[in-house]
């Protein structure tokens, strides 16, 4: 254990980013649970029911209105545990939550937007080198996180959970 802290000690940034990914999990399993519900069951009987709007196209390929409303819904879930995880536990900003939450917000509303719109396109070619329909939305849903990653870390880290974010707003 000591050995641990001593490497952390020395690597602040990336033991940073490490517990960032660890604890995303959270959301992840969230995620992952939501998705799985919803397609399974709460959305079942709209699969057939093709949905296109704005960059949405979910035909009966990639599961329709069903999986459009699956990845919302999983999305939106996981972004509200998200934000809990990481001011808390990971960043431990002291960023006033009414400043934090809008810009967080902005942030999930674009990762929402992504996540609902990317599955479409990342099915589609799955499904085309020959992944079942029965992975599909799982498939789908690490491309999703992998971009939410890629997206929310800086955005977190350096605009909406800062550290001394009381202190440098003064």
């Amino acid at each position: 254990m000591m050995k641990l802290k001593q490497w952390i000690e020395r690597h602040p940034n990336l033991w940073e980013f490490i517990l960032f990914n660890l604890l995303s999990n959270c959301a992840t399993i969230v995620n992952f649970a939501v998705v799985w519900l919803c397609t399974g069951f709460v959305f079942s009987g709209l699969q057939n029911r093709p949905f296109q709007w704005f960059l949405f196209r979910y035909t009966e390929e990639n599961l329709g209105l069903c999986g459009f409303l699956s990845f919302l819904a999983a999305t939106a879930a996981a972004q509200a545990v998200n934000f809990f995880v990481q001011k808390e536990v990971v960043f431990k900003s002291d960023a006033r939550f009414a400043q934090a939450i809008p810009k967080y917000i902005v942030l999930a509303l674009i990762l929402v937007v992504i996540s609902a719109a990317l599955p479409a396109y990342s099915q589609k070619i799955l499904a085309a080198w020959g992944v079942s329909r029965t992975m599909l939305p799982t498939l789908a849903n690490i491309v999703n996180i992998l971009v939410q990653v890629i997206l929310s870390y800086p955005a977190m880290k350096f605009w909406i959970m800062p550290k001394n974010a009381i202190c440098s707003a003064s």
